[in-house]
């Protein structure tokens, strides 16, 4: 039995299935996905948390299904706003030539004109030089194995950045990038994700799943065997061979695996340690005009915010929205103020230099848990197994990350195995990693 239909629920459902099991996974909302999961309003797909932008690599797209992953890629590198200012910070894309990466791009279409795209290009020397410090920072990361980074001392991003970049560089380019990568615009995560965070930015374009964050979970779904996931149903009880359900009695079973968030998990399971959390708003505005043509990720390097990021959504992903209509998705991270949406509204005009008067909110959803901290120490592969028959998993165990719910419902689903003395399928290199 998998308690939860997000990614790591799904994924451990995949492993077991693909052993020869008979899977059952109970999910308690009426859709799949958890915090990947998307909404339909009037024609828009609308995430319904705006987390950490997710970096997909070629390995987890060859589980079963997501072979038929689409994914929209963001213009290359981001979009800094900074005192009235733009500046492109961009990054090799994957089977680009070893080199430095494209910073400063002066064309960002749409409303951000020739001329101020060439005004907001850096002049000083200093900025120029901050760039190619950057860059070839970047370069390093993405030549270095994984594994050497998480073998690298640790310490908060803030502190390991600062000591080998630019205060201002750290502050005005990195600190918001790792905003929109990791939720964390304090920079306290642990220097090690940091680093494989910016890594993958190096070696990937940023990219969405087509038609929403729930795509992902729902091809992971259909591969499944017809029936396998039920939604609507509410786990009270769980233990190694049973769950209480609170519309559908007992389930009996011969093993267990709680895939569900880290709250719901404790709730569950008394005793189970809760990380803490970063809380994410996700607001979905229309506009009457689309107030740029670019797909990029615009980020605000203002601390003082609102927004910490921004993107034209139907601009990356055209079937975000219904034809002739536009999609602007912006993330609030941390506590949201009182007056969320009027502020936001106002520093969005600012951002993209337009009125937004006439902009039609679509949704706001405000998640406290909607990513797991991970401060220095961080372990990336806390235990699954708690006793033989029962077993947790999901990004809290793991890293916070699509990766690594991914690679955590799957050490859970070979711990179970494991110990029913099932033989193991053969798995790619990848797997286990978070």
């Amino acid at each position: 039995m998998v308690v939860g239909a997000g990614a790591a629920g799904l994924a451990a459902a995949h492993r077991l299935t693909r052993a020869g099991l008979s899977v059952a996974v109970l999910e308690a909302e009426p859709w799949i996905g958890g915090r990947m999961a998307t909404a339909s309003v009037d024609g828009f797909r609308l995430d319904r948390v705006g987390g950490p932008l997710t970096l997909l690599h070629e390995e987890p797209r060859s589980l079963p299904g997501l072979d038929a992953l689409a994914l929209r890629p963001f213009a290359p590198g981001v979009l800094v706003h900074s005192d009235g200012r733009y500046a492109r910070w961009g990054a090799p894309h994957p089977r680009r030539p070893a080199g430095a990466p494209r910073a400063g791009g002066r064309s960002v279409g749409g409303a951000f004109s020739v001329a101020r795209a060439l005004a907001s290009a850096p002049r000083h020397p200093a900025a120029s030089l901050d760039q190619a410090r950057l860059g070839a920072s970047l370069v390093r990361l993405a030549a270095t194995p994984a594994q050497r980074i998480l073998a690298r001392s640790e310490r908060t991003a803030r502190e390991a950045l600062t000591a080998r970049l630019p205060a201002r560089t750290v502050q005005g380019v990195l600190r918001p990038l790792l905003a929109a990568l990791l939720a964390d615009p304090d920079l306290g995560t642990s220097s090690r994700r940091a680093d494989l965070a910016l890594r993958a930015f190096a070696r990937e374009r940023l990219a969405v799943p087509e038609g929403g964050a729930a795509a992902l979970p729902e091809l992971l779904a259909a591969a499944l065997p017809p029936g396998t996931v039920r939604t609507g149903v509410r786990v009270t009880e769980a233990s190694v061979s049973r769950v209480t359900t609170a519309e559908h009695g007992v389930f009996r079973c011969r093993s267990v695996v709680l895939a569900t968030g880290a709250r719901t998990a404790a709730e569950l399971l008394p005793g189970l340690r809760t990380p803490a959390f970063h809380a994410v708003t996700v607001l979905h505005h229309t506009a009457p005009v689309a107030p740029t043509g670019d797909p990029a990720l615009l980020l605000e390097s203002d601390p003082g915010g609102p927004v910490a990021h921004t993107a034209v959504m139907s601009a990356v992903d055209p079937g975000r929205a219904p034809a002739g209509r536009t999609l602007i998705t912006s993330t609030v991270l941390g506590t949201p103020p009182d007056d969320t949406e009027r502020r936001v509204r106002k520093h969005l005009a600012t951002l993209y230099g337009t009125s937004t008067d006439e902009w039609e909110l679509l949704a706001l959803r405000h998640t406290p848990d909607a990513v797991p901290a991970m401060p220095p120490p961080h372990d990336g592969n806390r235990p699954v197994r708690l006793l033989a028959g029962l077993y947790v998993c999901g990004d809290h165990r793991a890293a916070s990350t699509v990766r690594g719910a991914l690679a955590s419902g799957r050490r859970a689903a070979r711990a179970l195995l494991t110990d029913l003395g099932v033989r193991l399928p053969a798995e790619p290199p990848w797997a286990e990693a978070a």
